[in-house]
């Protein structure tokens, strides 16, 4: 099976720089240098979908736009990629979401895909009006998912169990295809939820020894569920023609970064009660030193982002190793972003994916190249 890739719509804003946010910690002043409109994030969506990646990540949480607005509005201005819509469970009735879900496949050509969210940060919840406890929320999460699968397989719905109660749950239209549930948490209920509901279990970024163990770990899972899931994983790149030049834009990126805001991210996350973000923090341990965690592997954009914090940097030669590397351990999807958005899906797309292509581990979804005449390589 060739390698999937997807893009990221930064929906919190987009820069020459990082833009931090996410886990409790706000957007940081960079996010305002491209504002997320329709126009720029359709640009950006346009772009992706002309390289080849098959869908777009969105993100959720009050530091960002809404995700099921915004790529409604985005997808009237692309033909094929996907959404990678990023929605918590926990802020809307499951038979609703079904209903939208069902609704958006319908008016966009069957191009949803569903990144189930839990939600790691209680603060953030209790602005929402959600005030479980963490594990709460994930055992909810799991009565969602029951409640909406069983909706989309058209099946009228009862169930009265520990949050959820619905009776006589129906869909008049079933969506077509029905969604992919794309699925992450490094916690023992996440997991569980993970193995149980999940088509695309996602982790984030970290060095390939602790990825290749959370993969047998969700396999063991899955399997005891008589299920098999797909894997995917979430990381930043910055890829250019030579090690050189890629690492002097890592470099350059870092020395943006105030002291002051790395010092009260760092705080803010050090909070977090999502594993996945202590697992992340502990890759820097909140240093600027020992940034390259494995070959290619660079923690820096961790110091101020929350949720993904580790990026693919080298030639484009050696991140397509480093990706090799990944799909080596049972890794399938790549779920990538980079900054500026627009430039680097060029960079990487243009550089990465024809010699991945060459390798035999790539091939574009959409049969052919598109046409590069058609392509704007760069914002005005």
């Amino acid at each position: 099976m060739p390698l999937t890739f997807h893009w990221f719509l930064p929906t919190n804003g987009d820069s020459r720089h990082v833009v931090g946010g996410g886990h409790g910690s706000p957007a940081t002043a960079s996010g305002r240098d491209r504002p997320p409109t329709v126009g720029y994030l359709s640009q950006i969506a346009r772009a992706a979908e002309d390289l080849g990646f098959v869908g777009a990540l969105t993100p959720t949480g009050a530091w960002c736009e809404d995700a099921w607005l915004t790529t409604a509005m985005v997808s009237q201005n692309t033909e094929r990629l996907k959404f990678l819509v990023a929605f918590r469970p926990g802020f809307v009735s499951p038979t609703l979401a079904a209903q939208m879900a069902s609704t958006f496949q319908r008016q966009s050509g069957g191009r949803l895909l569903l990144n189930v969210v839990t939600g790691g940060e209680s603060q953030e919840q209790r602005a929402y009006g959600d005030f479980l406890d963490k594990d709460a929320r994930y055992r909810r999460t799991g009565e969602f998912l029951q409640i909406v699968r069983e909706l989309w397989d058209g099946k009228t719905v009862d169930l009265n169990g520990e949050f959820l109660r619905v009776e006589d749950a129906t869909l008049a239209r079933v969506p077509d295809p029905v969604p992919e549930v794309y699925f992450g948490g490094s916690s023992p209920i996440a997991g569980e939820i993970a193995a149980r509901h999940a088509d695309v279990y996602l982790t984030w970024g970290e060095p390939p020894a602790q990825v290749a163990e959370k993969i047998a770990w969700i396999r063991g899972l899955a399997a005891e569920q008589g299920r098999t899931l797909r894997f995917g994983i979430r990381l930043h790149v910055i890829t250019r023609d030579t090690s050189t030049q890629a690492w002097a834009e890592a470099n350059r990126l870092l020395e943006g970064f105030d002291a002051d805001t790395v010092r009260a991210v760092q705080a803010g996350l050090g909070r977090s009660e999502s594993e996945g973000q202590q697992r992340m923090l502990a890759l820097h341990g909140g240093s600027r030193d020992g940034l390259e965690i494995h070959p290619n592997l660079w923690a820096g954009i961790g110091l101020v982002r929350g949720g993904a914090g580790t990026a693919l940097v080298g030639s484009h030669d050696e991140v397509a190793a480093r990706i090799e590397e990944y799909h080596a351990l049972g890794i399938d999807e790549f779920v990538l972003s980079g900054y500026p958005h627009l430039e680097e899906a060029y960079w990487f797309g243009e550089g990465v994916l024809p010699r991945l292509a060459g390798r035999g581990l790539w091939r574009h979804p959409y049969g052919e190249q598109a046409d590069s005449s058609a392509q704007v390589p760069f914002a005005s």
